[in-house]
């Protein structure tokens, strides 16, 4: 293997989340659902019932595309809408029993893929991986200006 340099770091970030994309969308078709439905019933599940809104941030698409995707998951019985608490004019996504035991079985799916990708990786390595994503993460989101709450 070729000695990397940190200015490989950018291409290897990005071939390493997109070749995790590609087997898991893979892997995952079994369930029917397309990769932008996954990641709104991962978000919808990780994030308890967020609201439209807090959804179109977190997967950084415009609100009018959450809702479609949204609609087309409803209709499929994987998630429903329900009124905020106090404010009648925002909606909740809410999973439901079909999405929570499909979460559950993904949740497995992606293990596999992982466990895949990290095929000679040794304990400790993987350790200073995560490590180091997770201080490249709290690094870069201290570098964003603060959101505007959504709710």
């Amino acid at each position: 293997m070729k000695k990397t340099s940190i200015e490989d770091l950018g291409i290897l970030i990005h071939d390493t989340g997109r070749l995790l994309r590609k087997n898991f969308e893979r892997r995952g078709q079994a369930f029917g659902l397309s990769t932008a439905q996954w990641r709104l019933l991962v978000r919808v599940v990780r994030e308890r019932n967020p609201t439209q809104a807090r959804l179109a941030e977190l997967m950084e698409i415009e609100p009018i595309s959450v809702s479609r995707l949204i609609d087309r998951m409803e209709q499929g019985g994987w998630v429903k809408r329900c009124a905020h608490e106090t404010d009648r004019r925002v909606k909740r996504v809410v999973p439901t029993d079909k999405s929570l035991a499909a979460y559950s079985k993904i949740k497995a799916v992606a293990a596999d893929l992982f466990e895949d990708a990290l095929q000679g990786v040794d304990e400790e390595q993987r350790e200073v991986l995560m490590t180091a994503l997770v201080t490249m993460v709290a690094n870069l989101s201290e570098s964003l200006p603060a959101a505007e709450p959504v709710d």
